[in-house]
């Protein structure tokens, strides 16, 4: 049976765990088996700026940051399941990606 991978990445906590919810409540309505969601590592973007514009004064940093938090799924691809996978509002900032394997 063909096996579908999911695999969503975004910026903010909140929005990838909500799309998550939504994919399991997909796969427990179908009753399609689901493993996951597992949670990669979080890449953690640093850009180090220095405070002071001139360059006079003592050398101190500002530190942003932005985390990418990454989730795993797979599930049965079965055709319902599918199709009620693409009707799922997704956030603009989250990206998803689906790849069936076999």
């Amino acid at each position: 049976m063909q096996k579908a991978r999911i695999r969503l990445t975004g910026t903010d906590y909140e929005k990838v765990e909500t799309v998550c919810t939504r994919i399991r409540e997909i796969a427990e309505r179908t009753g399609v088996n689901l493993a996951g969601p597992i949670p990669l590592p979080t890449k953690r973007l640093i850009v180090p700026i220095r405070k002071s514009p001139d360059g006079e004064g003592t050398a101190t940093w500002d530190r942003w940051q932005m985390r990418v938090h990454k989730r795993l799924i797979d599930l049965d691809a079965d055709e319902r399941a599918l199709r009620q996978l693409m009707r799922i509002q997704v956030p603009k900032d989250i990206s998803i990606e689906i790849v069936l394997e076999n």
